[in-house]
């Protein structure tokens, strides 16, 4: 069985540039592979992920929720008009507007989508 990716626990403690070094981390400790997984609703499809770094909050960004049957969850994937990339923050203060409070980071996802995690 595989160490499962746990950003609840990250969040909790981690500032933008540890989120992103945990997130590496978490992902090669799982080991085959095995990294976050993130949910497109929008495509209802699961989709690996690689971090890449942590962005300062300038230009597009899309919203990356602690949600969804793997734990972060986001409505557009590859393919989408809405998708940039990979380019997510995570509302930390929970207030809805992108601020210097929230995270931000690359971390793109891998095609193709499939229908279990």
């Amino acid at each position: 069985m595989s160490k499962k990716f746990n950003l609840f626990a990250a969040l909790a403690t981690l500032t933008a540039g540890a989120l992103v070094t945990s997130l590496a981390s978490e992902a090669l400790a799982a080991g085959g592979g095995e990294g976050p997984v993130v949910y497109v609703t929008g495509q209802d499809l699961f989709y690996d992920t690689i971090v890449l770094g942590d962005l300062p909050p300038n230009g597009p960004f899309q919203l990356l929720e602690m949600a969804g049957p793997t734990g972060l969850q986001t409505e557009f994937g590859p393919g989408d008009r809405g998708y940039v990339g990979g380019r997510w923050w995570v509302d930390i203060n929970s207030d809805g507007e992108m601020d210097p409070a929230d995270v931000y980071f690359l971390c793109p996802l891998l095609p193709p989508g499939r229908e279990e995690p």
